[in-house]
């Protein structure tokens, strides 16, 4: 059975662009028979960058009401709260006592960060790929499905974990291998650029109906008249909308693009939004409910099943410590 570790950012909401290229495969993943699947909302990561306690509390909720609005099985599966579990800060101190400093500063994402955050650059944000490490040696994970922007600090956990091993004569950590998906395309925003909350392109596919209809009416199209034929490979909606649709559904609007002429008063990008929009709703009619149900003041359940995660997450987790304490002579 491969054990496989996903850890999400608290710092935003999660919106279509990490439900289709994160969640939903990895939810996929966790529904085969022969893996057990960790998905730990990452918190304490989001301190780097995220300072209010009062947005952070409500991020973690909306992440954790998304997977389960989704169907991730917390029975057969784990789900829990970063901070919850001390043992990744425990770690995390003993793995920089192993991590050459040159390491952190050849980082590509470290190095990218500090180009846009300049003078906001911070310790935490330098020890980032630690922490990270620590996050995966602790579950003894097999697996950890990342994007290509990832795959570098997969393979500074295994240096890592390689080095404590070596030190101690014995296995104390599995060794992880990176899951690069090389079919999941990125996402557009609304501006045809990576959708991203740091963009602020983003759709929110939990808004409610008349706010959602706003967003995507909102999405960058070019000039084409209603009645001209209009190019739906470089079109933003007919992207997100083929990401989204049947095979049919997506060959009646590429031939509405391509001869507007055919239908009467023609076929414009409004009318390609609005078939967007609608499919949006069908399509996440079920998890739109089941978030608002959880998000609901006074429903127990989310924070019940995250205490319940959390349970399971620190059983395993101080397995893990305990065998380091002991070759470091913490025991």
């Amino acid at each position: 059975m491969s054990r496989i570790l996903t850890g999400i950012q608290s710092s935003g909401r999660p919106h279509l662009g990490n439900i289709l290229g994160a969640i939903l495969p990895a939810i996929e993943l966790s529904q085969q028979a022969d893996n057990d699947s960790f998905l730990f909302i990452a918190d304490l990561h989001s301190l780097t960058t995220l300072k209010e306690g009062e947005a952070r509390r409500e991020f973690v909720r909306a992440i954790a009401a998304t997977w389960l609005a989704f169907g991730f099985d917390t029975i057969r599966n784990t789900m829990w709260r970063q901070s919850r579990v001390p043992e990744h800060t425990e770690l995390a101190w003993y793995l920089n006592c192993f991590t050459p400093m040159p390491m952190l500063q050849n980082a590509t994402s470290f190095k990218d960060k500090s180009e846009k955050l300049a003078a906001a650059v911070n310790a935490g944000l330098f020890t980032y790929p630690v922490l990270q490490a620590a996050d995966i040696l602790l579950y003894d994970a097999n697996l950890v499905p990342v994007g290509k922007d990832q795959r570098q600090h997969i393979e500074m956990t295994r240096d890592i974990a390689s080095t404590v091993n070596r030190q101690y004569g014995e296995e104390i950590f599995v060794l992880p291998e990176a899951r690069i998906d090389e079919r999941i395309m990125t996402i557009p925003g609304i501006d045809g650029a990576k959708m991203s909350k740091s963009y602020n392109n983003y759709i929110d596919i939990f808004l409610p109906a008349n706010e959602l209809y706003k967003v995507v009416k909102k999405i960058v199209s070019d000039s084409t008249p209603i009645d001209q034929p209009k190019n739906p490979a470089t079109d933003i909606t007919f992207q997100l909308y083929a990401l989204l649709a049947t095979d049919g559904q997506v060959s009646t609007m590429r031939q509405n693009y391509e001869a507007p002429e055919q239908r009467a008063g023609g076929y414009g990008y409004g009318h390609a939004k609005k078939e967007l929009y609608e499919l949006l709703i069908e399509r996440f009619t079920t998890p739109r409910e089941r978030f608002d149900e959880l998000m609901a003041e006074g429903n127990p359940e989310l924070e019940r099943e995250l205490r319940a995660g959390e349970e399971k997450a620190q059983a395993v987790a101080s397995e893990t410590i305990s065998r380091v304490r002991r070759v470091m002579g913490f025991s």
